[in-house]
C-alpha cells in the first residue's frame, strides 16, 4: 500500500446513473487501483454499498470513505468532487468490530459468516419461531415466541434493530443489542443491552416444525438448528467522516427525532 500522504482509490458506485457517472468523473480526476490493492474504498451510494465495501476491507484492510447516493445515507458523508484527497486527510476514524456467527441447520452442514449491522433469526414460514435465549452459556429465556430476534452492533443499531424498536448505541458503546422482532411471548419483552464481549446462543425450539432463517448482513442460512454470535474483536474495520458529519453525534442527534 501506499503511505497515507499519497493513498491509492478504489470507487464503488452504487447502480443509480448519477453514481455511475460521478464514479467515472472520480476516477479520471484522482486515479484509481483495483479495490484490493487500494488504501481507501470510496463508496458512491448508500448504505447498503457502505455494507459491501466494508465488507470488502475485511480482507483487504483498505480504510473506507463513503459519499451519498442514496436514501438516507447515514452512514455516508456528503457528495463533492473537489478537494477528495484533503477531505479524507482530515477525516476522521470510526472504528468498528463485526459479528461473528456460527451455526447449524437440520441437516447438520455448519456455516459462519460475520456482520456488521446485526444477525437476524427469522421465521420462514406462518409459524411463529421459538427460540431459546442462552448468554454466556446460561439460559436466559426458555422461549421467545416472535417472528425473530437479532443481534446488532453499535454501528448496525440504527438499521433493522432500529425498525424492529431496540435501541440506539453509541459507536463507543461496547455493548450489543439483544432486539426481539414482533415478540408474542413474553409480549413486553423490549430485548436486552450486552456487553460487547457477551456469546449470545439462540437455539430453535421446534426447528423443523417452525422453520427459521439466520441472516448476517446479506448472506441467509435457512432451517437454522442453533445460532452462536460474538463480536470478532480479531477483525477491525475503519470508516471514515467529514469532521462535520461524525458518526457518534449523528446517533445522538438520531434519538431526538421526531
Amino acid at each position: 500500500m501506499s503511505t497515507d500522504s499519497n493513498p491509492k482509490f478504489a470507487f464503488l458506485a452504487s447502480p443509480k446513473p448519477g453514481a455511475k457517472a460521478a464514479k467515472a468523473r472520480l476516477e479520471d480526476r484522482y486515479g484509481s487501483v483495483s479495490m484490493y490493492d487500494a488504501d481507501i474504498l470510496v463508496a458512491l451510494g448508500g448504505d447498503g454499498l457502505m455494507l459491501d465495501a466494508l465488507h470488502t476491507s475485511i480482507s483487504t484492510g483498505a480504510k473506507v470513505y463513503g459519499m451519498n447516493f442514496g436514501s438516507v445515507g447515514f452512514l455516508m458523508n456528503d457528495f463533492h468532487e473537489n478537494d477528495l484527497p484533503q477531505r479524507i486527510a482530515d477525516a476522521e476514524p470510526a472504528r468498528i468490530h463485526p459479528l461473528r456467527a456460527r451455526g447449524e441447520d437440520v441437516h447438520c452442514n455448519r456455516f459462519e459468516a460475520l456482520a456488521i449491522n446485526e444477525v437476524s433469526l427469522l421465521r420462514e414460514t406462518r409459524q411463529t419461531a421459538k427460540i431459546r435465549v442462552l448468554i454466556d452459556g446460561k439460559e436466559r429465556m426458555a422461549n421467545l415466541a416472535a417472528d425473530g430476534v437479532l443481534v446488532a452492533t453499535p454501528a448496525g443499531s440504527t438499521a433493522y434493530n432500529l425498525s424492529a424498536h431496540g435501541p440506539i448505541l453509541p459507536l463507543d458503546s461496547k455493548v450489543l443489542a439483544l432486539t426481539p422482532i414482533s415478540a408474542f411471548r413474553p409480549r413486553r419483552w423490549r430485548g436486552a443491552l450486552l456487553p460487547h464481549e457477551a456469546k449470545v446462543g439462540l437455539e430453535i425450539i421446534e426447528p423443523s416444525y417452525r422453520p427459521v432463517s439466520a441472516v448476517a448482513d446479506n448472506k441467509e442460512f435457512r432451517e437454522v438448528v442453533r445460532v452462536d454470535i460474538e463480536e470478532a474483536s480479531d477483525i477491525t474495520l475503519t470508516m471514515l467522516f467529514d469532521k462535520d458529519r461524525d458518526l457518534t453525534e449523528r446517533i445522538l442527534t438520531e434519538q431526538f427525532q421526531n
